[in-house]
């Protein structure tokens, strides 16, 4: 079971962590970013020189660095666009009456450039492996960016949760594009076909006559889309997804909460009138809801 166990963990920590990691950098001050970017550019360099070295590699390694790189480069795009580098044509809310084709071209503009960053980057990926038989990086990819686009055009229709606390204040005009519904016609084809193809690849991974690069691929793509499944229901249902990543969004307090020391007081012993300070320190509650 050890074959399964380690690449399901594996998956399900780098998808927490890389998140939550994304999350805490977009919540720090915005003179930040361009060193948060240019950290991301760096490793997403590297990702894409790895994928190019096992495109031909067909070993437990090679699965595990092809997945790994596929999410750093898809880590790079996200971080574009939630630090407003890579958004889109319009940066501005919703037009007022806006309905039909009309809001959803509206919505489409909004995010433009950064629908053409993931084509550029799925293309990138296609190019360092191509004819290669080490496929995990490029599935790896390609599952992210139709779950994602999913999630999107659930938004845009209406979900119950849309989670727009996690906008950063720039980019608080894209409230305006999301709708808030119990559930649209949409969820349930996504989470059926999601759910039937997250069936398919387990039968792979499970097949007795898989070799460990196939069943290590296997393993990491179904637990991608299970845990793709899992941020759809998320959507829907009353349940606290903040809460993975708490210890993210902690970067959104303000910046004093982190250094200011403040004295708080306490009763002299004297006198219950007066107060008498006392050494310590203290936290401003977050502008965030928890």
């Amino acid at each position: 079971m050890i074959q399964y166990g380690l690449p399901i963990l594996y998956v399900i920590f780098l998808w927490w962590f890389s998140t939550g990691a994304i999350i805490y950098l977009d919540g720090l001050p915005q003179r930040t970013y361009r060193w948060s970017m240019l950290g991301a550019s760096v490793l997403a360099g590297i990702a894409l020189y790895a994928l190019a070295l096992t495109a031909h590699q067909e070993t437990l390694f090679g699965a595990y660095v092809a997945f790994t790189g596929a999410i750093i480069l898809w880590g790079w795009v996200e971080m574009s666009f939630l630090m407003g580098m890579i958004t889109g044509s319009r940066r501005s809310r919703c037009p007022e009456g806006a309905l039909g084709w009309r809001r959803f071209i509206y919505a489409v503009q909004a995010i433009l450039y950064h629908e053409f960053a993931l084509i550029i980057a799925a293309l990138a990926i296609v190019l360092v492996t191509w004819g290669g038989a080490n496929m995990v990086g490029l599935y790896t990819f390609l599952i992210l960016w139709v779950m994602r686009t999913s999630t999107k055009l659930n938004v845009f229709l209406g979900v119950r949760n849309l989670n727009e606390e996690w906008l950063p204040d720039h980019l608080r005009y894209l409230e305006s594009y999301f709708r808030k519904k119990p559930m649209n016609l949409l969820f349930p084809i996504s989470v059926t076909a999601s759910t039937i193809v997250a069936v398919l690849i387990v039968q792979t991974a499970m097949d007795p006559s898989a070799t460990t690069h196939q069943v290590a691929g296997a393993t990491f793509l179904a637990i991608l889309m299970i845990l793709a499944i899992l941020e759809h229901w998320f959507l829907v249902l009353p349940l606290p997804s903040q809460a993975l990543w708490n210890w993210a969004l902690r970067s959104r307090q303000p910046d004093e909460a982190h250094f200011r020391p403040i004295y708080p007081t306490i009763k002299a012993a004297n006198d219950p009138d007066k107060n008498s300070p006392s050494p310590g320190l203290t936290v401003s509650p977050s502008r965030l809801r928890y």
